[in-house]
Formats: C-alpha cells, sequence, structure tokens
C-alpha cells in the first residue's frame, strides 16, 4: 500500500479555514494539510487563467507533500480552475490522486433549502462571472431561480477586522437590498465565499428573519465524508492520526494572527516558497 498522507486544503488566503474548521469537526480523525496562497491573495478579481495556474501550482505543491486527495476550500478555485485540473491536469501529473470543490457538494442539495425556488448567492465577483452555481445549480434543480450579488468589499472587511463593526453596516445592507431587488421572494442564500461566515451576524441583522442562510462549510464537510465511504481505495490512503499542519506562501506571523479568527483557536504555520 502506498504511504499514506494528508487530506490537503487549499484556499487563496484564510477563508478555507471556515471549511477546514468544520472538517475537523465532523471528521476529526483525518489528517490534514492546508495551504493558504496569501501572497498572491485575493483570487476574486484575478482572470480565469491566473486563477487556474495558481491553483494548479498549489494543488502540485500539495501532492509534493504527500496528499493524494486535496479539496479546492475556496469558491473562486472551485469555479476557474477546479474543471481544467480534473480533466487536463490530473489524468498526466497525478491520475491516481483526487481534487475536489466546495461549489460542486453545495449545489447537490441547495434546492432543499427553499420553497420559493428562489436562492440567492453572495459571492466574489470571480464567482459571479463564472456563472458556476448556476450552471451547477441547474443541473440538480432545474426549476430554482439563481439571483447572485458579487460582493467586492466584504473580504477587504473581514481580512482587516472590520467584520463586527458599524462601519460594516453599509456594505452588508448595500448587498442585501441589492440581492432582494431581484426576487424579494428569495428565501434562501448560501454564502459563496469561505470568508463570509464571518459576516453572518451582519447578514443576520439586515436578512429578513424568514430568509434561511445556507452553511457551506456543514455541506461540504458532510460530502467529503460520504465520499470517502464511497471510495475506500481512497480512505485508506489517508493518514488518520488527527494532525493538522499549516502552510502560508507570506508571513508566517500575519498568517497565525489572523487564522485564529477564521479557524478558531491558535494556528503555528510553516512558510512554503513555491519558487516563483
Amino acid at each position: 500500500m502506498k504511504i499514506q498522507g494528508p487530506i490537503g486544503v487549499f484556499d487563496s488566503g484564510y477563508g478555507g479555514l471556515t471549511i477546514l474548521k468544520e472538517l475537523v469537526k465532523q471528521l476529526p480523525q483525518y489528517d490534514y494539510l492546508y495551504l493558504g496562497d496569501n501572497a498572491r491573495a485575493p483570487y476574486g478579481t484575478r482572470s480565469f487563467d491566473t486563477v487556474y495556474h495558481y491553483t494548479l501550482e498549489c494543488v502540485e505543491a500539495l501532492f509534493a507533500k504527500g496528499c493524494h486527495l486535496v479539496v479546492l476550500a475556496c469558491n473562486t478555485a472551485s469555479a476557474k480552475a477546479l474543471r481544467n485540473i480534473q480533466q487536463l491536469d490530473l489524468p498526466h501529473i497525478a491520475p491516481d490522486k483526487r481534487v475536489l470543490g466546495v461549489i460542486r457538494p453545495t449545489t447537490e442539495v441547495i434546492g432543499t433549502f427553499t420553497e420559493s425556488q428562489h436562492i440567492g448567492i453572495f459571492a466574489t465577483a470571480g464567482t459571479v462571472a463564472s456563472e458556476s452555481y448556476l450552471v451547477e445549480i441547474e443541473k440538480f434543480f432545474p426549476k430554482a431561480n439563481v439571483h447572485q450579488e458579487a460582493c467586492p468589499m466584504w473580504v477587504p472587511l473581514i481580512e482587516n477586522g472590520e467584520f463586527d463593526s458599524d462601519g460594516a453596516d453599509y456594505f452588508v445592507k448595500k448587498h442585501i437590498e441589492h440581492l432582494l431587488g431581484q426576487a424579494p421572494n428569495i428565501d434562501a442564500v448560501l454564502l459563496g465565499c469561505t470568508h463570509y461566515p464571518l459576516l453572518i451576524k451582519k447578514i443576520r441583522q439586515f436578512l429578513p428573519a424568514h430568509i434561511r442562510i445556507v452553511n457551506q462549510a456543514e455541506i461540504v464537510a458532510t460530502s467529503l465524508g460520504d465520499y470517502l465511504r464511497r471510495h475506500p481505495e481512497m480512505d485508506v490512503k489517508c493518514a488518520k492520526n488527527s494532525q493538522r499542519i499549516f502552510y502560508t506562501t507570506d508571513s508566517t506571523e500575519a498568517f497565525d494572527r489572523q487564522s485564529a479568527v477564521f479557524f478558531g483557536q491558535e494556528v503555528k504555520s510553516l512558510h512554503l516558497d513555491l519558487g516563483k
């Protein structure tokens, strides 16, 4: 049997830690290796080609660290890079390894959260432009009406520690009003960026009480557990010592300071030089 390795969890920065936090909660027995490409973040405003090349480089780095399975815990990377990596790259560079995203498992169940068949999505400009959610939800819930709203200021607010400040009110209220202006009968909204759970108190403050907020992290963690049960040949390659390792392509001091907010506990990271 091949040497076991951790499950790789990748994000352009800190947001994927909200996914990792839930993975650890639901699947604590596994080893995880987190990589944040903070030196090149944010990905949300970058072109498809740039996000694809950056993401592929980081996936290859995680493979080199012993990961057999990598989760793109980033909506932008899942939207702009996942399909190319799965279809064009893996067959040549690592046919026995797998890369999963966060959009597919979310769209497989999102329709069960709405009665009105009107779903709202808050996301980065890149994820909205990709129309990945529109395409994927159509496959599973063809009767659903999906309404998207790009929120370019939300990630900067969060990363600058303003997610719980009065200064965030204007931008949160503005985008909620824009989204509901598209369809007032929306009754479920997805936070389509892994940073956005940190704004959930503000979102709940301005979002009508009857509208349900869908927790993407819980969906992704449940989906990964199901995937590993259905693919024992991959599960056996995943180490189960409950170890957590964190890498960043930027300052470890800054990463450790910010990560505690997203992950909910102190983090001690290592620097990874991608050599570019």
